[in-house]
């Protein structure tokens, strides 16, 4: 399965909810591998506390193959590294796109879930790697201009390319009902402005102080406070996602994203 998770907005905890989440699946016999594509600000490795030697670059320049930069973070989560910083992997070319999907077509039968953490915003290498995914998870936090982009983030995804199936998790919220109630409030605006458009809930990861000491040990929380509020929503997460698609097809769902990431190369 694959899962792209994105925001309208940095600074929602995207990439804290990417690592933790990988975490939890690789418990429950899946396995996992992350593909950060938050190419202009790569960060899951602070999260994970790992320093990878080779990134997504020297694939893409042709100087090694996709299996010699895998790096692993904890629990045996597989990842693969963009670079930090490096702004012309934010407009990758068709024949870089077309390099990587070969490189890509050699890891089918490896993984069970891919986790694609995405840049914010809506720039086209964001909406392409969303075309790209099976499901789009939009990370949303109470604040005002979280709930707007990430209207935004729908209604472009919606209008321009027409899809109309999103899953909204709640972050960095006070308690269950803070969550439900920034939920309805979104649900309802897309309903009213763009009609037939599904807007699964996927519960919530509470405020939790524990969450920002992890962040500063540089180890994901699900690691080092496992039986905190958040990595206890971080399972439920997982049992949610997991539960929602056990019942589909998957023979090939990870190879059919490189198809797809090949074709959103072209009007992206």
């Amino acid at each position: 399965m694959v899962f792209a998770i994105t925001s309208g907005k940095g600074g929602v905890g995207k990439t804290n909810i990417v690592g933790n989440l990988a975490i939890t699946c690789q418990r429950m016999r899946k396995r996992v591998l992350i593909f950060d594509a938050d190419l202009g600000l790569a960060n899951i490795d602070i999260i994970f506390g790992i320093n990878p030697k080779y990134t997504i670059e020297e694939v893409i320049k042709g100087e090694k193959e996709l299996s010699q930069i895998i790096a692993r973070g904890p629990e045996g989560v597989a990842i693969i590294p963009a670079s930090s910083g490096v702004q012309e992997l934010s407009h990758l070319t068709e024949g870089h796109k077309i390099n990587l999907l070969n490189e890509f077509d050699l890891l089918n039968n490896m993984y069970d879930i891919l986790l694609i953490d995405t840049g914010a915003g809506i720039s086209s290498n964001v909406i392409y790697f969303n075309l790209a995914a099976q499901e789009r998870i939009i990370v949303v936090t109470p604040e005002p201009t979280s709930i707007t982009d990430a209207y935004a983030l729908i209604k472009v995804m919606f209008m321009k390319h027409g899809t109309n199936k999103f899953i909204i998790l709640m972050n960095m919220v006070r308690n269950e009902r803070e969550a439900v109630s920034v939920y309805k409030h979104l649900s309802g605006v897309v309903e009213k402005f763009m009609g037939s458009i599904s807007l699964d809930y996927a519960g919530y990861i509470p405020y939790d102080k524990h969450l920002n000491e992890s962040v500063n040990r540089r180890e994901p929380v699900t690691c080092c406070y496992p039986q905190s509020s958040s990595s206890q929503s971080f399972k439920k997460l997982a049992e949610y996602l997991l539960e929602q698609t056990d019942g589909r097809h998957q023979d090939g769902s990870i190879q059919f994203f490189w198809k797809r990431m090949m074709v959103g190369a072209v009007g992206v």
